[in-house]
């Protein structure tokens, strides 16, 4: 498969909004309450929410492409953007998704090299994110690429009040 990413500008909000919606609702319609979704998705995915991010210089998204077609994406936040940590050394990684038909060839490591790449140019230590708890998944990709659990926080799905584990990846020592 022949995999590269670009940085989402204005244009790429259609594919962007897409993208985020799909593989949203794939990896988490099933597991919630359908109006907590609903009111979830309505907010977090709306065209004037993901437009306000994309131009918003503490953020950044990412699209992954497998030949013209868009398969993956992920979203970075610094400084003041970061939700919980607000600390300059570090880098947010808040979206990492593969549409479903894509998952296990091994795009999530595609993508989070390239994230490594980025925030160690920037000269950030860390990276951190935030992982809902019921997602092993997940949490197995992220310990098995080194990240360690380090707290957690509340997250809302509309009413639905979930938890996410806080994991971070120490960048120090990493080539650029």
């Amino acid at each position: 498969m022949n995999l590269h990413l670009s940085k989402c500008t204005n244009s790429d909000l259609d594919r962007l909004l897409s993208i985020s919606r799909k593989t949203f609702i794939d990896a988490f319609e099933n597991h919630n309450n359908p109006d907590d979704f609903k009111a979830y998705m309505e907010t977090a995915f709306s065209r004037e929410q993901i437009l306000r991010e994309l131009t918003n210089p503490q953020m950044s998204f990412y699209l992954v492409y497998s030949e013209d077609e868009t398969i993956a994406y992920f979203k970075l936040n610094e400084d003041e953007a970061q939700r919980d940590i607000k600390d300059e050394n570090a880098m947010e990684l808040e979206r990492i998704y593969v549409k479903s038909e894509f998952q296990r060839n091994k795009i999530g490591h595609f993508m989070l090299n390239n994230i490594k790449r980025i925030a160690v140019g920037k000269n950030k230590s860390y990276l951190w994110l935030g992982v809902w708890q019921k997602n092993g998944k997940a949490i197995r990709f992220y310990e098995k690429n080194g990240f360690i659990k380090f707290g957690k926080h509340p997250y809302y799905i509309g009413t639905d009040k979930q938890m996410d584990w806080l994991m971070k990846l120490n960048l120090i020592n990493l080539e650029k």
